[in-house]
């Protein structure tokens, strides 16, 4: 059986562990615990990881892995990219700059988004409609990334399949070309 790795990141907050839920196969495993953090507004938050599976029609298995939110424990990004096929970054458009967020995992995920493929994947739009998706697709152009990018709500079922069907037919096009 062929088994691929993908990871999902984004600010505390943002989804990964609803995404990884909304489609894993298996209970999903969370490393979630109380959050001690004054900054954060949430109950819980991912210090490890998550994760969860994903058999794919033609019998491929996806392995979906979260990594933790806050920049503190960042050193888990690199752990958790050590063989991902690609990378989805979940953005929170209700936070105060989420440009500056998509910024942080851009840089904490190059060498990543450069040997693989990334989609972005922006939240709640329909209450925090600014910045629209065209000022997320010129941001990403203005650094150099190509990468396509959508609304989502990453509760449903239906949008993190399509994020990561995307995401794979991203994979195989850029294997098509190389």
């Amino acid at each position: 059986m062929i088994e691929h790795k993908i990871l999902f990141t984004g600010v505390t907050g943002a989804g990964k562990t609803t995404a990884i839920g909304a489609v894993s196969e298996i209970p999903p495993l969370s490393t979630d615990v109380r959050n001690t953090d004054v900054n954060l507004s949430k109950a819980m938050t991912t210090v490890g990881m998550d994760y969860g599976e994903l058999t794919l029609d033609n019998g491929e298995k996806l392995r979906l892995y979260g990594t933790p939110g806050q920049q503190r424990f960042d050193f888990m990004w690199k752990i958790l990219s050590n063989g991902a096929l690609g990378l989805i970054i979940l953005i929170d458009n209700s936070r105060s700059d989420p440009l500056d967020d998509l910024d942080r995992y851009l840089k904490g995920f190059a060498k990543l988004i450069e040997d693989t493929a990334c989609v972005v994947a922006v939240g709640r739009l329909e209450t925090h409609p600014q910045p629209g998706i065209e000022k997320f697709v010129a941001h990403l152009e203005s650094r150099g990334v190509l990468c396509p990018v959508l609304p989502a709500d990453v509760r449903e079922r239906e949008q993190v399949v399509q994020i990561l069907e995307l995401l794979l037919l991203q994979l195989e096009s850029k294997t098509e070309n190389d």
